[in-house]
């Protein structure tokens, strides 16, 4: 493959992977949003947003200051 020219926008995200995988991981197993096995769409529903909600009541969450990395960029993504 070729390689290509990533934006500034996708430098920055790469740059704050780790804290986007501990989010992910949080999300996975405090949360416990991973399940294989969803009978019905309505039950992955489900479940996926009582993860979110119960991810949402933690007292300290990892976040990445997303305005500081845009400061200065265009906005066209």
């Amino acid at each position: 493959m070729k390689p290509k020219e990533l934006r500034a926008f996708d430098k920055a995200m790469l740059r704050k992977r780790a804290v986007i995988e501990s989010v992910n991981d949080q999300l996975k197993n405090l949360s416990q949003i991973e399940h294989t096995r969803h009978r019905s769409p309505f039950n992955f529903a489900v479940n996926l947003i009582a993860g979110l909600i119960a991810y949402t009541q933690q007292p300290k969450k990892p976040h990445i200051d997303v305005t500081a990395l845009t400061e200065g960029l265009p906005m066209a993504f």
